[in-house]
C-alpha cells in the first residue's frame, strides 16, 4: 500500500542526487586523481552520510534545526569551510603521472580518508539537512510507519551510495583518466575552484 508513496520518494531522490553538487565534485576529484577504489569508498561515505540525515529527520531534530537560524549556520559555516579547505588544499596540488600498471587499492588509512571525505561532505551539507526535512515531512505522510520511513532511508541511502559508484567507476576508467592527466594538475586547480565557488556559495546562502 505505500509503493506509490515509495516511487514519489524515489523520483524526487533521483532529480536531487542527479544535481551536480559538493558530493559529484568530490567523488570525481577523488576517482580521477586516486582511481575507482578512492573513489568508491567516497561514494560509500555519501551514502553512509545519507543514513545520518533519515536518522534525525525521523527522530525530529532535523526540524529542530530548519527552525533555528544558529544550528543552521552551524552546519552551514562547518560545510563551507570544509569545502573550502579540500579545494584550497587541490588548488596546490603538483602534476600526477598516472602508469599503466599503477595499482587501484589505497592503503587502509587511504581509503578511510576516502570515506570520511564523502561522509563529512555530505554530513555536514545544511541543504541535504533541508531536502531530508522536506521529504520526511512534506513527501511522506506522517501516518506512515516508522519501520517503513527507515525502509525508505535504506534505500535512499544504497541508492546514492550507487549512484556515486557509478560515477567514480565512470570517472576512473583508464580512458578518462588518461583524458584528464593529460591536463595534468589543472585539473585538479579546477576541482578546487569549483569546490572553493561551492563552499561560497554555501556560506553566503540563507535559510529557506
Amino acid at each position: 500500500m505505500y509503493w506509490s508513496e515509495f516511487l514519489t520518494v524515489a523520483l524526487v531522490h533521483l532529480l536531487a542526487v542527479a544535481s551536480p553538487g559538493p558530493d559529484f565534485a568530490v567523488v570525481v576529484r577523488q576517482s580521477v586523481s586516486r582511481g575507482r577504489v578512492a573513489g568508491s569508498w567516497t561514494a560509500f561515505g555519501v551514502g553512509t552520510a545519507i543514513l545520518l540525515h533519515v536518522a534525525y529527520s525521523l527522530l525530529g531534530i532535523g526540524l529542530i534545526v530548519s527552525q533555528s537560524i544558529v544550528l543552521f549556520n552551524l552546519f552551514k559555516w562547518l560545510a563551507a569551510g570544509y569545502l573550502i579547505y579540500i579545494g584550497l588544499k587541490a588548488l596546490r596540488a603538483g602534476p600526477v603521472t598516472l602508469q599503466a600498471g599503477e595499482p587501484d587499492a589505497p592503503a587502509a588509512r587511504s581509503a578511510w580518508r576516502a570515506f570520511g571525505q564523502g561522509f563529512v561532505t555530505n554530513g555536514l551539507n545544511p541543504k541535504a539537512t533541508l531536502f531530508f526535512l522536506s521529504l520526511f515531512t512534506v513527501v511522506i505522510d506522517p501516518h506512515t510507519p516508522l519501520s517503513v520511513q527507515a525502509g525508505y532511508g535504506l534505500y535512499l541511502a544504497a541508492a546514492t551510495g550507487l549512484w556515486f559508484c557509478l560515477v567514480a567507476w565512470l570517472f576512473s576508467r583508464q580512458r578518462v583518466r588518461a583524458g584528464f592527466s593529460r591536463m595534468g594538475h589543472w585539473f585538479d586547480r579546477l576541482m578546487g575552484a569549483v569546490l572553493i565557488g561551492l563552499g561560497v556559495r554555501l556560506a553566503l546562502s540563507r535559510m529557506g
